[in-house]
């Protein structure tokens, strides 16, 4: 009753469906005023049957016939709710004296006690086993003999276990192996129906369950069965962690991050390659992706070299056309067309970095990302170098200093570049080029999310050594180009080289926190393969439109002004060149390029 008062207390009315013993069994007294907390419990009473004779002969028993029971005068005060003794009675109490003039069943409410049958029968189980344990050891004697004087109560325990007779209600009393006897009973609910409260029988067990499950009804009036269970089961992709000491009572824990569900009780990491499905219950193949010629990403670059390409395309068209006009001629044609190549190749790197890595891309890659660079800035030091050593071998003598003619430009040129191409070499020798898949840079903490990336085994590092070089060249490049900063514009190409050079030093410093502060993020692979080809492609715009765009307005524009000039001995025009360096303060000399055509001229017929 007090576990009903607390739950109602609690507010858990309906909460709880309560199992009874027989102890509670069909009493009022437990759910009095506590009704509607105790709809739905289910009870258990033995089967039982009222006694005859036992009613007539209980209701005649008086103070003064059953003497021999020390509790019955108990018994009768209770239930006569009185004292048999005055010293008993309290001043102005309401319980009287017992008078000895009551009845049972008369002057109180009498019912008979659902236990008098077993009681009885219990009687006769000990009498039946001490009769048997008699015939066996004391056969033929009347009262005790030696063997049952004292009476061993082991044995008197084994021939109880074996009593087999039927009791006072026809009913047959025995007992199994484990001193059991058979179970018989009657299983009762209270049900709350029409707001009045009763116990009804739902079923009975005689060595089986007898249940009317359509009979039963539960708190709310409804017909659903309730859930009999400690825990309920988990959903897929979780585990069960079992309660300590309760086998049958646990906990669900989710199989979480890249974990799926092994069996009942164990979670198991997925393949490094492979990420669980939805619902945690196995491994699927974490999907690959690669940047995409439809991506953004990839349009704008691809777009940048399509153009540059095409741009370059149509000023080696120009310059073949107009192979033999002095401003090809003073361009240094060999030297144009060399960088005319590595500009072209600079553009034509996008496409390879796009393309889907494989063992031929990734190869190309390692070759073709730094060699249109390295030809590009190779061919322009070996013009800022010639130009600086015409004007410091001009400030000492009128003497034209060595390895100036295009051969031995191209010669140093190609030196240059085969830097490149042997350090190239020599990574293909220690690491060969393949493309590998990597799980790891997009490894999200949501596996759904997770994606491989298929990409080409040039690690940041590897990228800073193979652009490495071309880097070197970049910036001795620009050394020369600031040393030649006071030639005069009209003589070669040292101011554009220099203003190309600065330029490009500005993309690339740009280039580098882009690059490498985009490391942790998502979109990698996405921004650092964008900023590196349109960095590159940048970088070759940049040379094609201050070096020969220029050039190409003038031939094709003002071919009035790409006419031969006259020709001097080589002395007379690096005498002339010297001079011009000193006083190109006052006004320039020999406008319109002459000088600077009319020194390349010379000097590309020596």
């Amino acid at each position: 009753r007090r576990v009903l008062e607390a739950a109602k207390r609690a507010n858990q009315t309906g909460h709880f469906i309560w199992m009874g013993s027989d102890s509670w069994g069909s009493k009022i007294s437990p759910v009095l005023h506590l009704e509607e907390v105790a709809e739905g419990s289910v009870t258990i009473l033995p089967k039982r049957v009222s006694v005859k004779g036992f009613d007539r002969y209980f209701s005649s028993r008086t103070l003064d016939n059953n003497r021999r029971n020390i509790w019955f005068a108990e018994f009768w005060e209770e239930n006569f709710h009185c004292k048999l003794s005055r010293h008993a009675l309290k001043k102005g109490s309401s319980i009287k004296k017992c008078t000895n003039r009551e009845r049972i069943g008369q002057d109180s409410s009498y019912e008979q006690e659902g236990k008098v049958q077993f009681v009885i029968d219990a009687v006769y189980a000990m009498g039946h086993a001490l009769h048997n344990m008699h015939k066996n050891l004391c056969p033929g004697k009347v009262g005790l003999c030696p063997r049952m004087d004292p009476v061993d109560g082991v044995e008197l325990l084994k021939y109880i276990r074996n009593v087999n007779f039927s009791g006072i209600a026809g009913t047959p009393v025995t007992f199994n192996e484990n001193g059991d006897a058979p179970g018989r009973y009657d299983i009762y609910q209270y049900q709350i129906r029409n707001s009045t409260p009763e116990y009804k029988v739902i079923g009975q067990w005689t060595d089986h369950l007898h249940l009317k499950v359509e009979s039963m009804l539960w708190p709310g009036g409804g017909s659903q069965l309730p859930s009999s269970i400690c825990s309920l089961p988990c959903k897929p992709g979780e585990r069960k962690k079992l309660v300590k000491g309760i086998p049958c009572c646990w906990h669900c824990e989710r199989c979480d991050g890249y974990q799926y569900q092994l069996d009942e009780f164990h979670c198991k990491r997925c393949h490094f390659n492979e990420r669980p499905n939805e619902n945690h219950t196995s491994c699927t193949p974490i999907p690959i992706i690669k940047l995409e010629w439809s991506s953004p990403w990839a349009v704008v670059p691809v777009f940048i070299a399509i153009v540059g390409i095409v741009a370059t395309l149509f000023v080696v068209i120009t310059f073949v056309r107009y192979n033999d006009t002095p401003i090809v001629k003073a361009s240094g044609r060999e030297l144009s067309y060399v960088l005319l190549t590595g500009i072209f190749l600079c553009y034509a790197t996008t496409f390879l970095m796009i393309a889907e890595p494989d063992l031929s891309t990734c190869s190309l890659r390692r070759i073709f990302l730094g060699l249109g660079m390295s030809i590009s800035y190779a061919a322009l030091l070996t013009k800022t170098n010639r130009i600086y050593r015409i004007f410091e071998q001009g400030k000492k003598s009128v003497s034209a200093p060595r390895f100036i003619s295009p051969a031995s430009q191209l010669v140093i040129t190609f030196s240059l570049i085969s830097l490149q191409l042997v350090g190239v070499c020599i990574w293909f020798i220690v690491d060969p080029s393949h493309s590998v898949i990597d799980y790891e840079d997009q490894r999200t903490t949501n596996p759904h999310f997770a994606r491989g990336i298929l990409k080409c085994d040039i690690s940041d590092l590897s990228l800073i050594c193979l652009l490495g070089y071309s880097m070197l060249l970049m910036v001795t490049c620009t050394v020369y180009a600031i040393k030649t900063r006071g030639v005069p514009e009209t003589f070669n190409e040292a101011k554009p080289i220099g203003f190309t050079m600065y330029t490009t030093c500005i993309v690339w410093l740009a280039f580098i926190p882009i690059f490498f502060g985009t490391s942790q993020s998502a979109e990698k692979m996405y921004i650092q393969t964008t900023t590196l080809t349109i960095s590159v492609s940048l970088s070759a715009s940049v040379s094609l439109g201050m070096l020969y765009m220029p050039k190409v307005y003038i031939i094709l524009f003002h071919p009035e002004q790409n006419v031969p000039k006259r020709k001097r001995s080589l002395k007379a025009v690096v005498t002339a060149a010297t001079m011009s360096n000193k006083f190109s303060q006052k006004g320039g000399f020999r406008p319109n390029g002459e000088a600077k055509s009319e020194l390349c001229e010379n000097l590309e017929t020596q």
